[in-house]
Formats: C-alpha cells, structure tokens, sequence
C-alpha cells in the first residue's frame, strides 16, 4: 500500500520533467511526510498536453451523499478497478499520477513499527499511478485522488504485500496520454526492484505531525536487493539485538 510519501522537488523542476504545465498550482512547499487527506500534486492529462494540479488525497467519489460515511480511499488495487463502483468509470476520463520523491512503508519489529523509505535509486522523482474526481459539496467543489497498488517486487515483500504503481516511460504515456475512451491495465505493474533502494529512518516519521527533512534522512546504507535483508535491528534504533531488519 501507499500510506505516507514525500515530495521535496520544487514545481518549476517537476514541470520541466514531466512536461507539464503548473499554472494551476498555487505554491508548494517541500513535504517530507505527506499523509491521507492532504492536498498532493497530481499529473494529469489537460487538452493536448498535461498538467499539474493540487488534490486532496483520498478519493471522494463524484456520487457520495456524505463523503463521511464512506471509507478514506488513499489507495486503489489494481485488480478491482474494473469493478468498484468508485474507481470503475474514473479508469475512461480520470486517471492521474501523484508526484513523490519517495514513499515509506513500516515493519513492526520487537513490538515497535519501523519506518523505511523507498526511492529510486537515480533520486529522480516518481510517477505513482492514480486516479481523480471532482466531489460537489455545500462549500464547493473538491478535487480528490487515489493511488494505484499492485503486488510488491522482491525488494518490497519484506516490508508488505503491496506497492504504489510506479509509472516510467511507455507505461506512463500509456496511462497518462492514451485515448481516454481505452481501458489500459498494461501500466499497473511492480516496479523494478533494481531499481529502487530502501533504508530504514527514524520513527519519528510515524508522528504525522513530524514533517521535516530528518524525516528521509537514512539510518544506515540503502538496501538494494532482497538478498541484503536479514534479522537484526537497524542502527541507532533501541530494540533488542536479536530483532529487526538490517543490511547484510
């Protein structure tokens, strides 16, 4: 799953990188533990090119009554897009990508949750399969999104089952750029495990309130193939020698 990400890069070099527009964007500052229901930046599609456009994470479906009686939707499996009602008819004219630097996923570990960060290893920012729609309440309209997952790379199953959609290349054309009217589940694939890298932070991460460059800093040398996990716990951390995850 997708629950906490970081976006550092400034829109000017995001606009640049994903040929992208940015009008629509009021300022943004760097973020570095992002979480359900903040606002995000999304890639999305705009009449012949695309765009860069502020949404709320957690997807309010254009139907909903009361949006509070309904589950927060910060992610979407690939799998049931085709077939729940939310996410169903957003695939034709509604698909996005969030931009992150990186993303965290956590293992419990001698009883306390440890956060890890997941980037690429070239430090470029990601693509993360999504998709939006507009909710009209009393106040106004709302923007929303979701993040796509699908099943994690051998780097990632130490840490969960699942991982956000990464797009690059093709795939991101395909679901950014193709024909709207065409269902495309091509895209939704893990992502290279060689190439990404991931590293343990501080649990400080696990206070949504803690949103500060400390936050991605590493614990210790990035961990870049499953083969590199063992039981140990990661440095500077206080848990018992005997557990935890660490680098060979």
């Amino acid at each position: 799953m997708c629950g906490r990400f970081s976006l550092q890069t400034p829109v000017p070099d995001l606009a640049e990188l994903f040929e992208a527009d940015p009008t629509r964007l009021a300022e943004w500052a760097a973020r570095y533990n992002v979480a359900p229901t903040d606002e995000v930046i999304a890639l999305r599609r705009a009449g012949g090119g695309r765009e860069l456009v502020p949404l709320r994470w957690g997807l309010i479906p254009n139907w909903a009554e009361d949006p509070g009686s309904l589950p927060l939707m910060i992610n979407a499996r690939s799998e049931s897009l085709e077939t729940r009602r939310a996410f169903r008819d957003l695939i034709l004219d509604r698909r996005c990508a969030v931009l992150a630097d990186g993303f965290y996923e956590w293992r419990t570990e001698g009883g306390v949750k440890q956060p890890y960060f997941v980037r690429r290893r070239d430090g470029t920012p990601m693509a993360l399969a999504g998709l939006w729609d507009i909710w009209r309440g009393p106040d106004g309209p709302v923007g929303s999104c979701t993040i796509v997952t699908t099943d994690a790379n051998e780097l990632l199953e130490p840490l969960h089952d699942r991982m956000p959609v990464i797009l690059e290349g093709e795939g991101a054309q395909m679901w950014l750029d193709l024909d709207m009217s065409e269902r495309t589940m091509d895209p939704l694939q893990s992502f290279d495990a060689e190439a990404l890298e991931v590293f343990a932070v501080s649990r400080r991460v696990n206070r949504v309130a803690v949103d500060e460059p400390s936050c991605t800093e590493p614990l210790d040398a990035p961990l870049r193939g499953r083969g590199e996990w063992r039981r140990r716990p990661p440095p500077g951390e206080a848990l018992p020698d005997q557990l935890g995850l660490f680098r060979v």
